[in-house]
């Protein structure tokens, strides 16, 4: 059995019935997280798609406490490793099969850095998003990004012709893609479910999910899953 579940804002824990991998993983801090760290179980791998603080998050204490490996772009996962984590570097264009499934880096366009307490931003390589193929099912975490062509050309990167069963995409505006550029990403990806993340964490990024759902669903046929913090998703 095959199952998403969303922590808030851009986090996500995907499971096979053998392996899980949680993509994202800022709880501590996080106003719409809806578990702490202690409460991370069982994850095989952490996947980072940049070096922003509310995606790098927990990342270094969810993988010592359940002996996970790291995956990130190769600056990442260098600083990663340097915290005393296993990792696995990886960088755009790249795939590798492990034991979970395969992953394949996508590029993103963000930024990657951590600013110190003195506000001086420490270099975390180029930002990604990940293509997952895991159990029999495919997805594609896009990151932090803005729209960008090569999404339409992402479906021919899965092994076998697989469609992309699931999307996770932001909506927030400001940062990353609002609603009318994710509604476009959505429709070159065309996945068999979309979800938007990265919305109403914070005012700046508030947004409608109901509205985007509605114009997904009613314009291009795609189902639209709006998750709350917490909320599982079942695939069959």
């Amino acid at each position: 059995m095959n199952k998403v579940t969303f922590h808030g804002h851009a986090c996500f824990c995907i499971a096979s019935d053998s392996h899980r991998i949680i993509i994202d993983p800022w709880l501590t801090g996080n106003p719409a997280a809806d578990m702490t760290v202690e409460e991370v179980s069982d994850i095989d791998a952490v996947l980072v798609t940049h070096g922003h603080s509310d995606h790098l998050g927990d990342t270094v204490a969810i993988a010592k406490k359940c002996d996970a490996t790291v995956i990130a772009p190769f600056e990442l996962a260098t600083y990663c490793q340097h915290k005393g984590v296993k990792t696995h570097p990886m960088h755009i264009g790249g795939a590798y099969k492990f034991e979970f499934g395969r992953i394949k880096l996508i590029q993103a366009l963000h930024g990657s850095g951590l600013p110190n307490d003195d506000g001086i931003i420490t270099y975390l390589g180029n930002p990604c998003g990940f293509l997952v193929e895991m159990g029999s099912k495919s997805y594609y975490h896009t990151g932090d990004t803005g729209l960008f062509g090569d999404m339409s050309l992402i479906k021919e990167w899965l092994e076998h012709g697989r469609k992309i069963d699931v999307m996770m995409l932001p909506i927030g505006d400001n940062f990353v893609m609002g609603p009318k550029d994710a509604f476009t990403a959505v429709r070159w990806v065309n996945p068999s479910i979309a979800i938007p993340m990265h919305y109403d964490t914070f005012p700046i990024i508030k947004q409608d999910a109901g509205a985007f759902k509605a114009q997904v669903e009613n314009e291009l046929a795609v189902k639209c899953e709006v998750m709350q913090s917490g909320d599982t998703l079942t695939l069959d």
